[in-house]
């Protein structure tokens, strides 16, 4: 979800918190654009670990938003069948940021219709260098032999053990990269950038990401006629 701070600038406003407050109201028509259209999985990148190292008052700005956002939107979360879910280095947070975010996340815990997982002082990096930690140590205690690790051993290790990957990753702002993010789980997603700025990002930008993604043939390593066999 990128494009905030510009869009901020873009309004003639020198605060870039401006831009995430209006951020959040994308958030809430995508969520709600994607639970009527079925989605059942919805990851949001809303804060990785390097946005650690922007000014202490953003951060800050940002920490209280999120405090916020999940006190507005808690009752629409229940109401529309919508479970939090979250990854990402989470002992990192304020104190009150955790707390809140467990709140939701136990208010919410038995929905089904969709899982929205915010991924919160995330990076991929940060994830995979944990996991080979946690792998190495498994094999120093002789949990497991090297000759045992394959895909499925480290998919189980990953934070998002119980989401499948993603099928689309939507970029926004026209920049064209993926900031360090689910590089494991993106292996074979289909991505989709947009010069759109992510206050900007509206239920007719999603329907847009969704038909491109429509017209495209998913082969993972296959051939075309194997595909449509």
């Amino acid at each position: 979800m990128d494009g905030n701070g510009r869009w901020a600038k873009k309004q003639n406003f020198k605060d870039r918190v401006f831009g995430h407050r209006n951020g959040t109201k994308a958030v809430r028509k995508t969520i709600e654009a994607s639970r009527e259209l079925g989605v059942r999985f919805l990851t949001l990148y809303a804060f990785s670990t390097e946005n650690w190292s922007r000014p202490k008052f953003e951060v800050n700005a940002l920490m209280e938003l999120l405090i916020k956002s999940l006190k507005d939107e808690a009752e629409q979360l229940l109401e529309n069948n919508i479970r939090l879910n979250t990854i990402g280095d989470l002992p990192s947070l304020p104190r009150a940021c955790r707390e809140e975010l467990q709140k939701v996340i136990d208010l919410t815990k038995d929905n089904d219709a969709m899982i929205l997982t915010l991924a919160l002082s995330y990076s991929s990096r940060w994830e995979l260098t944990e996991v080979v930690k946690g792998i190495a140590a498994e094999v120093a205690e002789g949990i497991i032999v090297p000759d045992n690790i394959n895909e499925q051993y480290i998919n189980q290790r990953l934070m998002t053990k119980e989401l499948p990957d993603p099928e689309l990753l939507i970029r926004t702002s026209g920049e064209q990269r993926i900031s360090n993010y689910l590089l494991w789980q993106i292996a074979y997603t289909e991505l989709y950038f947009t010069d759109t700025l992510w206050p900007d990002f509206d239920e007719e930008e999603l329907y847009k990401a969704i038909v491109d993604y429509q017209s495209r043939e998913r082969r993972f390593g296959k051939i075309s006629d194997q595909i449509k066999a």
